[in-house]
This record gives C-alpha cells, sequence and structure tokens, in this order.
C-alpha cells in the first residue's frame, strides 16, 4: 500500500509538470495574439481619424506622434517597418533590429494575412517576436508590425512550485496515513498467524492439543483457524483411540510379567512347604533350626513379592503431577547423599536454579539414574559416576555418565519400556517411570551408549519463570 501512494505520488509529478508547461506555453501564446489583436485595432483606429489621400511619409509623420501614445495605452512596446523591411518607428529604446530578416519577409510576401511567431532563447528564457502586416483604410499593406515578448513564467513558476509543494505536503500525510494504516494492518494480521504459528508449534501427537479461539477480520486466516481446528479435532480423536489402544496394550503386556513374576517366588514357596511337611517329625531334634530356616525361606519369598507389588503400584500411579517449584542443584544433591559410594562426583557452577518440579519426583528420577550407574559400575576396578548440571538458554541440563559397561545396541530402543529389564528379578519399571515423571513436567530424556566406555543420560527441563 505504501508502495503504490509512492508511486500515484511520482507519476502524478511527473504528468503535472509537463501539463504546467504546455498551459504556461498556450497561455504566452493567447496574451501574444490578445496584445497583437489590440495594437492591431489602435493602429486601425488610428487610420480612420487620419485625412484620406496622404502619402506614406505624411503617414510616418503622424505615427510618430501616435506611435508612443499607442505604446502607452496597450502598456506594451513595438516596432513598424516598412514592407522591404527596414525599421521606421519604435518605442523599445534598445535591443531593435533596424532590418527584419528575409525568411520573415518571404513568409509574410507569400501569404499576405500570415502572422508569423520567431521564437528565440537567450539565457535559458525563451523570447517571442509577432511579425503581422499592418493595412490602410484600402485594405493595403503598408507596413509591418513587430511586437517583441518575453515568456515571463515567474508566476506559473510560482504557482507550480506552490502546488508541488502542497500536493507533497498531502501525500507525505497520506503516505504516514499508509503506513500507519499498514502497521496496524499487518500487526492485526500477523497477531493471528502468530498465534496460529504458536500453536502448530505446540502441537504433538503423544498429547491433546488445544483449539485456536481467534476471530480473524480476514476471512482467509478465518479459513486457516478453522481447518487447523478441525485437524486438532481429528488429530485428538486419534490420539485418544491410539492411546487408548497402547494402554490396553501396555496393561495386557503388565499382566504376563506380573504374573510371570509372582510365579517365580511361589514356585520355591510350594516346594519349601511340601519338603516341610514330608519331612516334618516333631521328635527330630534339630526340628527348631528347620523350623527356622523354613520360615526365612518363606519370609525372603514373600518379600520379593511385596518388592514386585510396590513396584508395579508405584509405576501405575504415574504420573502423579504435584504444583511448586525447587531448587534442583539443591535436590539432585540430597538425592545422591543417599548413596555412599565414592566414585560419584557432583559438580555444578550453579547454586540455584528453579525448576517446576514436584521435589519427590525428582529424587526418584536421580535415585533410579543413579542406582542403574551404580550397577553398570560393579564389575570396574576404577569406576566413575559424573552428575553434571548446566544452563542452556531456558533449559537446565542434567547430565549423568559413567564409565560401566555401556548398553547393548540391541536393547537400547527397549530400554524406557516399562516392563524391559535385562536383570534376573525386579520389574523393569524404573526406566519407564523416570521417562513417565520426565514427560509428564514437559522435559526430554535420551541417552549416549558405548560398550565398555559407559552411557551418559541427559535430561532437559525448562526453567521456571514466575
Amino acid at each position: 500500500m505504501t508502495f503504490l501512494v509512492i508511486i500515484a505520488f511520482g507519476g502524478i509529478a511527473l504528468l503535472t509538470i509537463p501539463q504546467y508547461k504546455e498551459q504556461s506555453n498556450k497561455y504566452h501564446e493567447q496574451r501574444l495574439e490578445r496584445k497583437q489583436s489590440q495594437l492591431q485595432r489602435s493602429i486601425s483606429y488610428v487610420f480612420q481619424n487620419t485625412p484620406m489621400g496622404l502619402n506614406e511619409a505624411e503617414l510616418d509623420s503622424v505615427f510618430k506622434e501616435k506611435i508612443f501614445q499607442i505604446a502607452d495605452v496597450q502598456n506594451v512596446n513595438f516596432s513598424i517597418y516598412s514592407l522591404d523591411g527596414r525599421l521606421l518607428n519604435s518605442t523599445l529604446l534598445d535591443t531593435v533590429n533596424n532590418k527584419i530578416n528575409d525568411s520573415i519577409l518571404i513568409k509574410l510576401n507569400q501569404t499576405k494575412e500570415l502572422n508569423i511567431i520567431q521564437k528565440t532563447t537567450v539565457n535559458n528564457v525563451q523570447y517571442r517576436s509577432s511579425y503581422s502586416l499592418i493595412f490602410d483604410n484600402f485594405s493595403n499593406p503598408i507596413w509591418i508590425l513587430n511586437l517583441p515578448y518575453f515568456d515571463d513564467d515567474n508566476l506559473n513558476s510560482y504557482e507550480l512550485n506552490s502546488f508541488i509543494t502542497i500536493f507533497g505536503q498531502v501525500y507525505f500525510l497520506i503516505l504516514i496515513f499508509a503506513i500507519l494504516f499498514s502497521y496496524l494492518i499487518s500487526v492485526y494480521i500477523t497477531k493471528s498467524l502468530s498465534e496460529i504459528g504458536k500453536k502448530i508449534k505446540q502441537t504433538r501427537l503423544g498429547k491433546t492439543n488445544t483449539k485456536i479461539q481467534i476471530k480473524a477480520r480476514s476471512k482467509e486466516v478465518n479459513i486457516l483457524v478453522e481447518s487447523y481446528n478441525k485437524m486438532v479435532g481429528m488429530l485428538n480423536d486419534s490420539v485418544k483411540k491410539l492411546s487408548k489402544s497402547n494402554k490396553e496394550q501396555a496393561w495386557r503386556e503388565m499382566a504376563k510379567q506380573v504374573a510371570h513374576e509372582i510365579k517365580n517366588p511361589l514356585t520355591p514357596m510350594r516346594l519349601s512347604i511340601q519338603s516341610f511337611q514330608k519331612n516334618f517329625d516333631k521328635n527330630d531334634s534339630q526340628i527348631e533350626n528347620k523350623l527356622d530356616e523354613f520360615i526365612k525361606t518363606l519370609i525372603q519369598q514373600i518379600d520379593t513379592m511385596s518388592t514386585i507389588a510396590s513396584a508395579f503400584s508405584n509405576f501405575a500411579e504415574m504420573p502423579a503431577q504435584e504444583g511448586g517449584k525447587i531448587n534442583i542443584i539443591e535436590t539432585t544433591g540430597l538425592a545422591l547423599k543417599i548413596f555412599k559410594e565414592k566414585h560419584i562426583i557432583f559438580d555444578s557452577e550453579f547454586k540455584d536454579i528453579q525448576v517446576g518440579i514436584d521435589r519427590t519426583q525428582m529424587v526418584r528420577i536421580i535415585t533410579n539414574l543413579i542406582k542403574n550407574a551404580v550397577e553398570a559400575c560393579e564389575s570396574l576396578d576404577d569406576p566413575l559416576i559424573q552428575v553434571n548440571i548446566k544452563k542452556k538458554k531456558k533449559n537446565v541440563l542434567i547430565h549423568i555418565t559413567d564409565n560401566g559397561v555401556g548398553i547393548p545396541l540391541e536393547i537400547r530402543n527397549k530400554i524406557f519400556e516399562p516392563n524391559f529389564t535385562t536383570k534376573t528379578s525386579g520389574m523393569g519399571l524404573g526406566l519407564g517411570m523416570v521417562k513417565n515423571i520426565v514427560s509428564s513436567y514437559d522435559g526430554t530424556i535420551s541417552f549416549k551408549s558405548k560398550i565398555n566406555s559407559g552411557t551418559s543420560f541427559l535430561i532437559s527441563f525448562p526453567i521456571y519463570s514466575d
């Protein structure tokens, strides 16, 4: 819009200046014609009041007296030449030619009624000279009238400059208005588009996405909003169906794993009871020792079942998201104090980084990852576990690195599955629970691992802002 205003201003200026020059030229032509006509009428009036039958010399004598009177009345200076081009009389004090140019005489002789205009330019100023025949009372040509004229464009130039100035001021105001209007329109339109872009960036397959609640005046933007909202509705429906299907499949797998884990301690419990029943002899001198051993075996298997039940219960409760914020540096340090291993090193150049996460959940994350790192380093002579916390833009990064045995390549894509484990006991819920907690607080977790060189986990959380 602003560009069009500038183009329009330039176009009008380019058209106006030549038009003004054309009008000025026509004005001078018409003005010269009027002055010439007035002089011819005044000279004709003198002829009408002059006695008939005067010769050329007597007429010259008469006009020597009248020529200055005519010049004063008409407020112009002029010259009179003979038909052969000689100067007879003139009211001009200087810059008068004593003889007319031969080409002018030829043109006048060819057509008796012709009015000849000669144009000359001196110092960028245009001069006009009008040559016309003077007729006596019998319509016979007797003299040649020369009327010099100077193109005075001061008034026209002033009017043109005034017009361009006013025109420029008006267009400057229009330009300012156009810029402001364009800015407001762009802000209004881009506000809607920014909101749409923000929502599109926030769109995720694994969560419920919100629709855009704006009413734009632009038809095209409204169509875009409606299309996005329709897509979000379809995506949310698909996510719900997929989530439901995944949950059902996960719980079926979980039930199989729970049943398998519970059967493991039940089998030795059954065998122990049957063996105790078969070999029970109340007169046996070692009956008390055997009874103690039998009870310890049952208690151990019951504890194993209790551990399985607790692990399953803890995972089923996730994510239990609590509000509030914590100093992640302090909380991580406290979580590491429960481990007695001297090869665990905690380092951070910051004293306080606030993160919006429940303290208990953060402790569970650190505890699970450090426990796995400790177990990965058990067979090493010189184990090392490093915990480092840094800032990156608007996020806090937690690095947990060990120099353990590493994670085999074939199982790396399964370690966050809730029922996956490489251990001979337990539910394999640790890393699945960690990923659940991290995701519930808008965080991410990833890892890198190399066989016999170690594993590094990276957790990222958004820094808390009021």
